[in-house]
């Protein structure tokens, strides 16, 4: 049993879900299905999905992009001048999920998405994340999908968005409102590693609701050379086994300046700061590439039988910088006229 609250403004829904053991409510897919499994047990849910004026993506004076937190990841793909500025960002979330579920997923649902490891998902398993203190049955059981970078012993999954991994290499900022006001958190410290206390998965106080997201000026210097690219089990439905964005800022064949991250291989996306270094002032070609890769994934060590994941994301870096250095995908299309057509999950290739 819980409570349903249907807050009419922000503040409200602050309020109510200041309350221990609430859960916010959006599109609630995957909450919904972590609750149907038992993994989440929130004694309220507090539904956001009607709040107004957090579905807007919106152009700022100071020339940054800010998209609301209840905005579709669909019609944030789809919208032509977004992606054009941002073609990575629409990249990687139209290689996520399916496309009935990009047309109920919000922005900032995707941000606080939980891991989609096996043994979270069992309430049989020894799970720390779910548990604190239960153990980690991924250890020693089937976990060669799971973390190379950042790990601990209490926890080895990954975060399974797709969305994050260009947001964090463009220097995404997430917009929280909470009982003390409204705070700025840049994206690569939204998320926390594991270490000690794993159930912590971002640094959200109770009560913090996500409101929007903004990338700066400076991110759409990057759009005529930046791609993402995921390599996963099945083309379709799956989440990366491992996955790049690459952004580069290109003069003269040389790159002036230089974004990497990781998706599918650690706790929260992985930005590859010493790989950025190494690229910026080179000039482009296969060696830079590749020594940049190797720079990206220096700290890796497996976590158990995933060995072969730490090669496999050096050569996805090593490919996705050769992607953007070619240039950005062919633009997004438009969603189909009928709301009961469908698009493909892989509209753009590698």
């Amino acid at each position: 049993m819980f409570d349903y609250v249907r807050p009419a403004t922000v503040r409200e829904a602050v309020a109510a879900a200041s309350e221990p053991g609430a859960a916010y409510l959006a599109a609630g897919t995957n909450l919904l299905d972590l609750m149907k499994g038992g993994v989440a047990r929130p004694g309220r849910l507090v539904d956001i999905s009607h709040l107004p004026d957090l579905d807007r993506i919106e152009d700022l004076s100071d020339g940054s992009v800010r998209v609301g937190a209840l905005v579709r990841n669909a019609d944030l793909a789809h919208d032509h001048t977004f992606a054009r500025r941002f073609p990575a960002v629409a990249e990687a979330l139209l290689s996520g999920a399916s496309a009935q579920l990009r047309n109920a997923a919000t922005a900032g649902g995707n941000l606080l998405q939980r891991t989609r490891c096996a043994y979270f998902y069992d309430v049989a398993s020894a799970c720390n994340k779910r548990d604190p203190g239960a153990g980690c049955s991924a250890r020693g059981g089937e976990n060669r999908l799971h973390a190379v970078l950042g790990w601990s012993e209490s926890c080895i999954a990954t975060h399974p968005s797709d969305f994050c991994v260009p947001l964090v290499a463009l220097d995404a900022v997430v917009e929280v409102e909470g009982r003390a006001g409204r705070r700025d958190i840049p994206l690569e410290t939204f998320h926390r590693l594991p270490g000690d206390a794993p159930e912590r998965e971002s640094v959200l106080e109770p009560g913090e609701m996500i409101v929007a997201l903004r990338l700066p000026a400076e991110a759409a210097r990057f759009a005529a050379h930046a791609r993402y690219l995921k390599v996963r089990e099945r083309t379709s439905f799956a989440f990366a086994v491992v996955s790049a964005a690459a952004a580069l800022r290109v003069e003269n064949e040389t790159i002036a300046e230089a974004r990497v991250a990781l998706g599918g291989v650690a706790m929260k996306p992985w930005r590859a700061r010493e790989a950025e270094r190494i690229l910026a002032g080179a000039r482009a070609g296969s060696a830079l590439y590749r020594r940049a890769a190797e720079a990206a994934l220096a700290e890796a060590k497996p976590s158990g039988d995933n060995g072969f994941k730490i090669e496999l994301a050096r050569r996805i870096v090593a490919r996705a910088l050769t992607l953007a250095m070619v240039g950005t995908p062919p633009r997004v299309p438009a969603l189909p006229a009928s709301p009961f057509a469908s698009i493909s999950g892989d509209v753009i290739h590698a």
